[in-house]
């Protein structure tokens, strides 16, 4: 792989060399005491370059590197953190290893990753996701290598005008300010891999960027020596037209399994999340006809070793390309698997709205031997979508399982709430987070501890929506009558409730608003006073979905709401930690059961803020009666009846059940109901809804199977 560039080794004496192997592992990004010593090194500039240690280091003035070398303090917690470091890259977790004996890793395969927002390579839930998978694995020591895209111009920032319509702001990814480094043959030189589009030979530039011990391959096709056209396939995340689209899934699918190959790496498992790079099952094919298997053979060796997870409960979507297109691209390819155009064609194919199309779903199914939807709600609804291509079978039988998404807890837990935990639940509790019988604990946590906490977390919440509207209102970036809708005049003692998430129609962002006088109300409320916080992004080619963030904030801007509903914008990884870890209660409102999984609530529960949402994904099998509160949908009525109805449970929800409980107080100023909640959220989502208990339940029931798969086909 790359080395670290010399510019930053040259500016680190001996003594904190390491800083740079630091800097360079987003290992980082999810330990506490790493993330303490970066602010120790310099706070100021931690905070000025959004927590991205490597722009630190290439910012950090000489006087400020020379003094820190001779801080007893610093150093003390630079040898700790260094020793952890090396620690984990070492021995590791003996989990895996048990249950995962193959030493040869997963390839997991997603077009997109969340593993911090200083590098900005996602656009929501599925990217942070594979970005916690990523870290999980590195925690549990099973082997892995991600690929995916670097996006030269990630997933655009987000501006909303006075008028309220999402403006997307696409600023460069500047690559010498992020962990990446470009992978390198034994000779040093840059490795290229080629990929074919439509007739001609695209160039593919390959990043390596460590996840602990796991490391992901990002792809890049930004090179002076390709077409301008081809150049952009890897600029923007889900851009541009399906010509568009079926070259970046080529480059994915087929591009990824060649740099798997690039990196000299032989996984015995292959993991597809989402069906955006099922294109990689044809190129295994291919492989092994080409070394002398027949098609029939190869397929089923690559059915054995492949994993695939939807997340996309709705017809709508799935990838899916006309047949024409997808012969196009493919064209002389076929006959490198032993195909004619016809049978090619097949093995995509599925009848859709106009006739036969090319589905990239149905392609991952059929050559998949593990496949999952992500909760229980989504394995059922997974199943009647897909009946169709198990058609002597009944709905129940359809071979598709469920495993239930989680969060890493190490990455969205806060500093304060951590040394709680390992003052209570013991000091290697993160060790054994996914054990329910650790969290019977909880209730050894004072309740004035565990609030202390919370308000500390809430008032941290505040200054920075603060903050931010006092800095994009001094930078010309907000009109006056913005200021309101910034949250600039939230109060810390009111009930907060928070809601964000992507502005899709089908999450409802708008259904809190079905009856705005009875919302002033409760907004208004003398002695019960309630406030919202709103955040998320339209896709910037979704108009239903910015017209719904336009009405959010149209409605926030009115005088008669006196600042009371606010709208954080440009919602990422940053923003998501203070409101998960700051706000009162973590509203979701969708319209079941389009809701696949959903995690943000689950990180919302984990820091004690309890749900206040629709049963649909995984709250429908989260919510327990006494963690949080359900919104009860009408099924089988029309969306009009169905938005009536549960704005009218929303509504009867906050003003007979949460504002009371939230208000009711004891002598010394502490909800002791409410805090109960806090506790049972914690208690019943922290061990279930982890990414440990997520990874292990992949690695049990899909990756140890395909692996004893791969040693006995010889793949």
């Amino acid at each position: 792989m790359g080395e670290v560039p010399t510019v930053i080794r040259e500016k680190l004496p001996p003594r904190i060399e390491r800083l740079a192997d630091l800097a360079y592992n987003l290992w980082w990004s999810w330990h506490q005491d790493a993330r303490d010593l970066f602010k120790m090194f310099d706070y100021p500039l931690w905070r000025s370059t959004g927590h991205n240690p490597v722009r630190m280091l290439l910012e950090v003035s000489p006087e400020r590197v020379q003094e820190v070398a001779r801080d007893p303090l610093f150093l003390r917690q630079y040898d700790a953190v260094v020793l952890a470091f090396d620690r984990d890259m070492g021995n590791g977790h003996l989990w895996a290893r048990r249950v995962y004996p193959d030493g040869r890793p997963v390839a997991y395969f997603s077009a997109e990753f969340g593993i911090h927002f200083s590098l900005p390579i996602y656009s929501g839930g599925l990217g942070v996701l594979a970005g916690d998978h990523a870290k999980e694995a590195s925690d549990l020591g099973l082997p892995l290598v991600g690929v995916g895209f670097l996006y030269s111009q990630g997933y655009f920032r987000q501006h909303i005008p006075s008028h309220g319509w999402q403006e997307a702001i696409y600023p460069p990814l500047r690559i010498e300010e992020t962990p990446l480094l470009p992978v390198r043959n034994a000779e040093g030189n840059p490795i290229r891999i080629q990929v074919q589009l439509g007739g001609r030979s695209v160039q593919v530039a390959l990043w390596h960027v460590q996840v602990g011990r796991a490391r992901i391959c990002l792809m890049d096709t930004n090179l002076p020596e390709n077409e301008p056209w081809d150049r952009m396939l890897t600029s923007r995340l889900y851009g541009g037209d399906r010509e568009t689209r079926i070259s970046q899934e080529i480059v994915l699918g087929i591009g990824g399994v060649r740099a798997v190959r690039a990196l000299g790496v032989n996984p015995a498992v292959w993991h597809l999340n989402e069906g955006h790079c099922a294109f990689l099952v044809l190129e295994r094919i291919r492989e092994l006809v080409t070394q002398g298997w027949t098609f029939e053979q190869a397929a089923e060796a690559v059915r054995a070793t492949t994993v695939f997870t939807t997340h996309t409960p709705v017809p709508a979507g799935h990838d899916v390309f006309n047949l024409p297109m997808v012969e196009k691209y493919f064209h002389g390819y076929w006959e490198e698997m032993g195909l004619t155009r016809e049978e090619f064609l097949e093995l995509g194919q599925l009848n859709g709205p106009t006739g036969p199309e090319f589905n990239m779903t149905a392609l991952a199914l059929r050559f998949s031997e593990h496949r999952n939807g992500v909760s229980r709600l989504h394995g059922e609804v997974t199943r009647r979508m897909w009946h169709v291509l198990w058609p002597d079978r009944t709905v129940e039988d359809v071979p598709i399982i469920h495993i239930t998404n989680g969060v890493h807890l190490p990455s969205w837990i806060p500093g304060p709430l951590n040394r709680l935990f390992r003052k209570y639940l013991g000091h290697d509790w993160l060790e054994r987070h996914d054990d329910p019988n650790l969290w019977e604990r909880l209730d050894d946590i004072p309740d004035e501890e565990l609030w202390a906490i919370h308000e500390d977390q809430k008032r941290k919440m505040m200054s920075f929506i603060r903050e931010r509207a006092r800095q994009r209102r001094i930078s010309g970036e907000m009109d006056p009558d913005q200021v309101l809708v910034a949250g600039a005049f939230l109060d810390p003692e009111a009930l907060t409730i928070g809601f964000a998430r992507r502005f899709a129609t089908y999450k409802r962002a708008n259904l809190l608003f079905q009856d705005p006088e009875r919302l002033k109300r409760i907004l208004h409320d003398p002695y019960r006073p309630v406030q919202f916080i709103f955040a998320g992004k339209a896709h910037p080619a979704d108009d239903a979905g910015k017209y719904l963030l336009q009405q959010v904030y149209t409605f926030a801007k009115d005088p008669a709401v006196g600042g009371r509903i606010a709208f954080i914008e440009d919602y990422d990884m940053h923003v998501a930690r203070y409101l998960v870890q700051g706000v009162d209660v973590w509203m979701n409102t969708p319209r079941r059961p389009l809701e696949a999984s959903g995690t943000s609530g689950q990180k919302a529960a984990i820091n004690g803020v309890p749900n206040l949402s629709v049963l649909d994904g995984w709250w429908d099998e989260g919510y327990n009666g006494v963690n949080g509160w359900a919104i009860v949908p009408l099924e089988d009525a029309d969306p009009a009846a169905q938005d009536a109805h549960d704005a009218a449970q929303l509504y009867r929800l906050i003003e007979e059940e949460v504002a009371p409980l939230f208000y009711q107080r004891d002598p010394d100023g502490i909800p002791r109901g409410w805090v109960r909640v806090m506790k049972e959220a914690i208690r019943s989502v922290a061990p279930a809804f982890c990414t440990r208990r997520m990874l292990k339940e992949y690695t049990l029931k899909c990756y140890a199977p395909a692996a004893r798969a791969a040693q006995e086909r010889g793949v």
